[in-house]
């Protein structure tokens, strides 16, 4: 009877071994190194401490975070937005092909919205593509946007502004039943003040929630929303997966380095917009500034660079306008191996004055 009892404790005691979330900086794994290009993409696990909100009980697009983990979304209401169509169908690639997404904009920065696929040739890894597979200008794809707001003391001076700026932008952005979206805060913690939705009440309600506070990890907010948020979110149809993060660039306290975070966005299929708080004046915004603009190229995403507080509203209206202007195409590069390892693309605009922006590589998959 002893012996029962004791095995009967030992179980008990395993069992309330076990963590049903993570509870400290030791959960976030360091994402594959960027030298490390061998090594297969890293499992899904959550990365981080993240405080989640409850879920709001009068959000349709919620309803399927309320019986998943309170810290990451894992579904999708089919009812709540568009269904998939043949167009959609179409265009799913298969793992031996490229998708890569991209803008064009001529010397005047106007987006050039009228090309065809023969007016364009890509570069894989420094070989040319023999062919582009699939083309087509995306204008109206739902949007799947993670709104990333640094809330450490450095940016307490602008950070009303950013805030309404921020909600002005989720307003005209997420269109209802269609396009969702997230809000994540992150100082010395990350916080998760809004899940994803596509209720505009609910996003401003999570922007105005958040509170200035110590230190930064930058680099670990993009990864877990790239990791936890997007690198999977349970879409039927295709969609557009980016990233607007608000911030002055400076990180002192992120487990995964600057790199690591850029892979991840990479792997998810993320772009990533970034809108610089630096003014001119301070003393080591260009340092902190050029973390951004290489998180954004390397993402084919932009970079932003108000001079006032009031050019961040129009940083939001060009990001908007980027979002709606784009094309997408998918490839088979030449010697394609599933190796995990980084590829550079370069696509190349046929006609002269035109520039394109988008991404400036991949991860192979692996097997």
């Amino acid at each position: 009877m002893q012996s029962v009892k004791r095995a009967y404790l030992v179980v008990i005691a395993l069992l309330l071994s076990v963590p049903l979330i993570a509870q400290n900086d030791e959960d976030l794994p360091s994402a594959p190194s960027a030298v490390e290009q061998s090594k297969p993409a890293p499992k899904r696990a959550a990365p981080v401490a993240v405080k989640p909100p409850a879920p709001a009980a009068d959000d349709p697009a919620a309803q399927p975070e309320q019986a998943a983990s309170a810290s990451r979304d894992t579904g999708s209401d089919a009812s709540q937005g568009p269904q998939r169509t043949k167009q959609d169908s179409t265009f799913f690639t298969t793992v031996n092909e490229v998708p890569v997404v991209f803008t064009v904009t001529d010397k005047h920065n106007h987006y050039v919205k009228d090309l065809d696929k023969k007016d364009f040739k890509v570069i894989d890894d420094g070989r040319p593509v023999e062919e582009i597979r699939s083309f087509r200008r995306e204008t109206d794809l739902p949007l799947r946007v993670g709104l990333l707001i640094d809330s450490s003391a450095s940016v307490r001076s602008r950070f009303k502004f950013e805030q309404e700026a921020a909600i002005e932008f989720m307003n005209q952005t997420i269109r209802p039943q269609y396009d969702r979206a997230f809000v994540l805060g992150f100082d010395s913690n990350l916080e998760i003040t809004q899940n994803f939705t596509s209720q505009a009440e609910l996003l401003s309600k999570g922007i105005r929630s958040l509170q200035p506070g110590n230190s930064t990890r930058l680099y670990d907010a993009l990864y877990y929303a790239c990791r936890e948020k997007l690198l999977d979110t349970g879409d039927t149809v295709s969609v557009r997966k980016a990233i607007v993060l608000i911030t002055d660039g400076e990180d002192n306290s992120s487990r995964v380095t600057r790199e690591e975070a850029i892979e991840m966005a990479l792997r998810a299929n993320v772009i990533v917009y970034t809108i610089s708080t630096n003014f001119p004046g301070y003393t080591e915004s260009s340092k902190y500034d050029k973390i951004l603009q290489r998180i954004a190229d390397a993402t084919g995403g932009r970079w932003f660079e108000p001079f006032e507080v009031t050019d961040v509203a129009n940083a939001f209206a060009q990001i908007q306008a980027d979002l709606r202007s784009q094309y997408a195409l998918a490839y088979r590069p030449a010697d394609f191996k599933h190796d995990g390892r980084y590829r550079t693309i370069e696509i190349v605009a046929e006609h002269k004055g035109l520039k394109v922006h988008s991404r400036h590589g991949y991860y192979a998959p692996v097997e």
